[in-house]
C-alpha cells in the first residue's frame, strides 16, 4: 500500500470545503453535519416512539449505560436513535430493575444517509494488536456504509469471535461519533465473490502501488449514489488476484510514495473519497 500526501490540488480542495461551512465537520454533507444537536446523551433503540408522547422501553446494555454509568434518573432528557436515520428527543419516565421507559417529547425525525454510500472491502483478517479494531472504528467515524473482510491468498481467514468483537467496536464508534446510520459489518467474502460486485458498480477503486494518484483518477469521475473501495492484505494481492479485480472493472488508484499498512491505506482512501464526495456536493449548491 502507498501513503496519501497533501498535494497542492488536495490542499486547495480541502480549503475550499472548509470555507464553505461555518463549523468544524468530519467529511460530512450538510444534512449529516446537522444530525447532532449536542448536549443530550444518545442511546440506541431498535424501535422509536411513533409520535410525540409515545413510549418505548430500553433494556440491556443501553439501560445499564444510562442508569449505572451515567446515573440518569426520572425526568432526565435523552436522545434515541435506531441506526437507520431515525432520531427522537425523549424523557425518562419510569426506571425499574429491567429497563427504562422513554416518552417522546417530539415526533421522530428521519435523516437521509450521506450522498454516496461507500462500501469498504479490506483484507484485514491477519491484522494483530488491535489494528483491525482501529480500522473498523475509523471507517465507522468517517461514514463508511459497510465494511467487509476480504479473504485473499495472503489473508485467507478471520475468526468468528473476532467478527463479533468488531461489531461491538463499530457500534461503540457509531455512538461516540453520533452517526445516525449504523455501519454494517458484513460476513467475510472471497475475491471471487467480489468480482460480480465490482462489475455491477459504477464506482469501484482499488489501492495499488504506483497507480495514478487518487485525486487524478477522481477528477474525471462522476459521483454516484454508491461505490466500493478495495484494500489488499499485508504483502498485497497476488498478481492473479489483482488482474481479475482490474478486469472486473475496478479503477487502480495510488496513495502516495510510501508503503502503508492495511488499516492506514483503508483510512487514507476512504478519507479521500469522503472528501471528494463533500466537494462534489458543495459544487452542486
Amino acid at each position: 500500500m502507498q501513503a496519501s500526501v497533501w498535494s497542492p490540488r488536495l490542499v486547495n480542495l480541502f480549503t475550499r470545503s472548509c470555507k464553505t461551512t461555518n463549523s468544524l465537520r468530519a467529511f460530512s454533507s450538510s444534512a449529516i453535519s446537522n444530525q447532532s444537536r449536542g448536549g443530550l446523551p444518545r442511546f440506541y433503540s431498535d424501535e422509536l416512539p411513533p409520535s410525540k408522547d409515545g413510549v418505548v422501553r430500553v433494556k440491556g446494555d443501553e439501560f445499564w449505560h444510562m442508569t449505572r454509568v451515567l446515573r440518569l434518573t426520572v425526568h432526565d432528557r435523552v436522545e434515541l436513535f435506531d441506526g437507520k436515520g431515525g432520531l427522537v428527543e425523549g424523557c425518562i419516565q419510569i426506571i425499574d430493575q429491567t429497563g427504562v421507559d422513554i416518552v417522546a417529547l417530539e415526533n421522530p425525525k428521519s435523516v437521509s444517509p450521506h450522498n454516496t454510500q461507500w462500501h469498504v472491502y479490506a483484507a484485514f483478517g491477519t491484522l494483530k494488536g488491535g489494528r483491525a479494531d482501529w480500522l473498523v472504528e475509523k471507517c465507522t467515524e468517517l461514514g463508511a456504509c459497510s465494511v467487509t473482510p476480504l479473504l485473499t491468498e495472503r489473508s485467507p481467514s478471520i475468526s468468528e469471535n473476532r467478527v463479533d468483537r468488531l461489531q461491538r467496536v463499530s457500534f461503540a464508534a457509531a455512538k461516540q461519533c453520533q452517526r445516525l446510520h449504523e455501519m454494517v459489518l458484513n460476513p467475510p467474502i472471497k475475491v471471487g465473490g467480489l468480482l460480480t460486485l465490482v462489475k455491477n458498480s459504477k464506482l469501484s477503486f482499488i489501492a495499488i502501488a504506483e497507480a495514478k494518484p487518487v485525486f487524478s483518477a477522481l477528477s474525471s469521475t462522476k459521483r454516484e449514489s454508491a461505490g466500493l473501495m478495495i484494500i489488499g492484505p499485508e504483502g498485497d494481492f497476488t498478481e492473479r488476484e489483482l488482474n481479475v479485480i482490474l478486469e472486473a472493472g475496478a479503477t487502480a488508484v495510488g496513495l502516495g510514495p510510501h508503503r502503508l499498512r492495511v488499516e492506514t491505506a483503508t483510512v487514507a482512501l476512504l478519507s479521500a473519497l469522503m472528501l471528494w464526495c463533500d466537494d462534489q456536493e458543495i459544487l452542486k449548491v
